[in-house]
């Protein structure tokens, strides 16, 4: 342990140097004095640095070398993810059949003496005595006998009521389990049987044996369980961060301990509707032939279902017939803390000068990401160095990683000092805002108000479809009308408040539509401030709302 401490002691005391210089050079990058003509001051008067928006920072040659920054393209491509998976071999339920005493009686014989036995369809496996039984064929031979009396009669009501009573007599004897053939040899032979010879319904093996000769039984005793073990179930367990991989028809393939090197394979058949609170997983149903009987119920199996997503965030089967690949991102590339996801962008025409995002990912598959938004094919994201420009951002009192918000919310930017900038409330900072461009924001306002009152006592489906119009009308205002530190401020709240409406349209559940929507509230208040639209109260409503929840 105190090597290990040591270790750490010793990493951080070369890498704290080399962060301490770093982020000191490009804060004196974007703080200079005034009346000093520096490259630090050339930097901080970039197009770069000044349109970037708010997460912008520019960097020498020099520093891009230092940091060893390394950017790779965003692509569209099919990644597959694997899934691990545990379990083990069950029966399959679908050809278990229970062997049960259709009509009172003794059972006599028992021509299945254990379990395990295998057994044909149509073998004799009980020989039951049964007096009810006795009776039942004593009433189908005195039908007959009376319907060959009144074939020569001239009572045609009567025949006709014989006729019916003797096909009653047939089908009782029928769901007592004799068949046609069997009713048919007892006519014949004149007499009734006082035993009857119940078969196997289908051929498997006797998997539970329930009775004893000589026992009493009644109508529906169990007597044996037969399993036909031609096809088995695999029942496996999934975490539920895995659920987005595994679709029904995918194929799986898993192993045993019994055959060590073999797989085996099966397809996905049943997703359970329902999670295992206390282990976070959900059982998935394989179904896999096994013509040898091999696979024995009670086997322990390891196994793995690989899968490709597509562009619409479903599990592609097949492949080839796939047409939209998905956004990827390389892992290296997002910082990732808690619910967010930071991006850096190189700016396009501005070598050295990168912007940072928040987006929103979708499931990683191996050593990618894939992108649900934010992001655009082609943009360069930075896959090494990006911790020490989110650590330089931060510094800078800038949106980052770990800290969201930034040093400050005002409109106006403080030069000449090294101090963090905090909320400006002076006259001088008041910017005006074209009505233009309050004028597009008005849908986006009135489309919050039309999310908080689905979440106050809407169902889901509701709620869905506010935030998703909601998306729709901030990508409707034109971030044109703008310029300088205004545009900037919308960029960074459009992109935020965007997300929001996306997590929001495609919430699983209550709990998570209220997740969304308090992270919206708190970018709406953001917006109405930094922007000053005007008190808080009427550009949004109030910070805190009760949810009402709705099964």
């Amino acid at each position: 342990m105190k090597r290990y401490i040591a270790v750490l002691v010793l990493a951080w005391g070369v890498l704290f140097p080399v962060l301490r210089w770093f982020t000191s050079d490009l804060a004196d990058a974007q703080h200079v004095h005034p009346g000093t003509q520096t490259d630090s001051a050339a930097k901080q008067e970039s197009p770069a640095a000044t349109n970037g928006g708010l997460r912008a920072i520019q960097l020498s040659p020099y520093e891009v070398r230092v940091a060893e920054i390394e950017v790779t393209p965003v692509l569209r491509r099919f990644v597959s993810g694997e899934v691990p998976m545990v379990g083990k071999i069950e029966y399959d339920e679908t050809r278990v059949f229970n062997i049960t005493a259709w009509v009172p009686g003794r059972i006599d014989r028992l021509y299945v003496d254990f379990t395990g036995t295998v057994v044909r369809k149509g073998d004799p496996i009980i020989s039951l005595y049964s007096p009810e039984l006795l009776t039942a064929q004593a009433e189908l031979l005195q039908a007959v006998q009376a319907g060959k009396r009144m074939e020569s009669g001239r009572l045609p009501l009567i025949k006709k009521s014989t006729e019916a009573t003797v096909e009653a007599a047939r089908k009782k004897l029928q769901l007592w389990g004799l068949s046609k053939q069997k009713i048919d040899e007892i006519i014949k032979r004149g007499e009734p049987t006082d035993h009857i010879t119940i078969t196997a319904p289908i051929g498997g093996t006797v998997v539970h044996k329930n009775a004893q000769e000589g026992m009493y039984v009644q109508t529906g005793t169990r007597i044996y369980t037969i399993a036909d073990l031609s096809k088995v179930w695999v029942k496996m367990e999934a975490y539920e961060t895995d659920l987005v991989w595994i679709r029904k028809g995918q194929e799986v393939e898993f192993a045993t301990e019994a055959y060590t090197g073999e797989v085996f394979k099966g397809k996905v058949e049943f997703i359970d509707p329902f999670l295992d609170e206390k282990t976070r997983t959900v059982d998935v149903r394989i179904t896999t032939p096994n013509p040898d009987g091999r696979l024995k119920p009670g086997m322990l199996v390891h196994g793995s279902a690989r899968a490709t997503i597509g562009a619409d965030g479903k599990v592609t089967l097949d492949q080839d017939k796939a047409e939209n690949p998905p956004l990827v991102i390389p892992d290296s590339a997002p910082l990732i803390t808690g619910k967010r996801a930071v991006v850096y962008v190189a700016v396009p025409e501005h070598p050295g000068a990168y912007e940072g995002r928040e987006v929103v990912l979708g499931p990683r598959g191996g050593d990618h990401y894939l992108v649900r938004s934010g992001l655009k094919e082609g943009e360069l994201v930075v896959v090494n160095g990006n911790f020490l420009i989110d650590s330089a951002v931060q510094i800078l009192a800038k949106p980052s990683m770990m800290s969201p918000e930034g040093g400050g919310s005002g409109m106006a930017h403080q030069h000449g000092t090294t101090e963090r900038p905090g909320p400006v409330a002076s006259e001088k900072s008041m910017v005006e805002i074209p009505q233009e461009f309050k004028s597009q924001l008005e849908p986006v306002l009135n489309g919050y108000r039309a999310v908080t009152q689905a979440v106050e006592s809407g169902p889901l489906v509701q709620i869905r479809k506010q935030f998703s119009s909601l998306g729709e009308s901030v990508g409707k205002v034109d971030p044109d009308l703008l310029t300088g530190h205004p545009r900037m401020v919308w960029q960074e709240m459009a992109m935020l408040i965007q997300n929001d409406a996306l997590e929001g349209s495609d919430a699983r559940d209550l709990k998570q539509a209220r997740s969304a929507y308090e992270s919206l509230s708190g970018h709406i208040r953001r917006l109405s401030e930094q922007l000053q639209l005007g008190p808080p109260s009427e550009a949004a409503p109030k910070k805190e709302v009760e949810v009402h929840r709705h099964e």
